[in-house]
């Protein structure tokens, strides 16, 4: 066995499992006395370095076309400020979790053994993580799957991107008369007093706009994909001003997920890339 020091992602994982291949029905008991999703706030749980709440939906993890896992009791744990990681119980796994020697410490979790997942011939090596010893008493059922691991996230019937939802995570879409003015290097390539406005927890407003109002004929087309659990797939352009091509300084749904409808069709700068004025003032 190795040990080495713990440079993955936040801390986690949960006691050993080698449940074989089944299709027993999911226990439906509570994993512990966790608050419930959405009713705790993770900034309001003073000196908490991780968080856990009850999620009550049914989630899924399917690898190679098959279900590595089917629970009904997920737990929610922030292992940072960001979005939570779904940890599930050892006995909803379906598939075989192999220890594979390597052990890393976590300051908050403890000792993470790392195990492949494997299931009718499929493995993800090093997908999966318990803690079987944690000073979190809850995480010691608990099994952490990799979610890049894994081919397709469920939360119910529905296919999850990304990562998993945070309860405390709202998105709003509002229309807007404001004037909106784009430019690279001194350019204006794209101008419009129709945005809609997309709010989102934590991070700087997004100003969607319609293709009509962009100078098309400066798009190029670019392959890059990024995927969001509550927006959807998003689809990029690289814009050419003059002779430099800046890269996926575009970004736009096409389908978008429900929640996130009014976004469909519209377009959205990078504003970090480009310079934004919104009613004449620099963004």
């Amino acid at each position: 066995m190795t040990t080495t020091p713990d440079t993955s992602t936040p801390d986690t994982t949960t006691p050993e499992s080698t449940t074989p291949e089944s299709t027993t029905k999911a226990s439906t008991e509570p994993v512990a006395a966790l608050p419930a999703a959405g009713s705790a706030k993770p900034a309001s749980a003073a000196g908490e370095r991780v968080h856990l709440e009850q999620a009550g939906r049914r989630v899924r993890a399917l690898l190679g076309g098959h279900v590595v896992v089917d629970t009904v009791r997920p737990v929610l744990v922030w292992e940072g400020p960001h979005y939570p990681v779904y940890y599930l119980p050892a006995e909803d796994v379906l598939a075989t979790l192999r220890p594979n020697g390597t052990v890393t410490r976590s300051p908050s979790r403890g000792n993470a053994v790392r195990h492949d997942v494997v299931i009718a011939g499929q493995s993800a090596p090093d997908a999966a993580t318990t803690y079987p010893d944690s000073p979190i008493p809850a995480l010691r059922g608990l099994v952490r799957i990799d979610w890049a691991a894994m081919d397709t996230w469920l939360e119910e019937d529905e296919i999850v991107y990304g990562h998993a939802r945070n309860p405390y995570h709202r998105i709003d879409i509002l229309a807007s008369s404001r004037q909106v003015r784009v430019e690279i290097d001194g350019v204006t390539v794209a101008d419009s007093v129709r945005p809609v406005v997309l709010f989102e927890s934590g991070l700087r407003a997004r100003y969607y706009l319609p293709l009509t109002d962009v100078r098309t004929e400066l798009l190029r087309p670019s392959t890059s994909a990024t995927h969001c659990p509550y927006k959807g797939t998003a689809s990029y352009h690289s814009v050419e001003v003059g002779d430099k091509i800046h890269d996926d300084v575009i970004w736009y749904y096409p389908t978008p997920l429900a929640e996130s409808i009014r976004i469909a069709g519209l377009v959205c700068f990078y504003d970090e890339k480009v310079d934004i004025f919104v009613d004449g003032v620099h963004t």
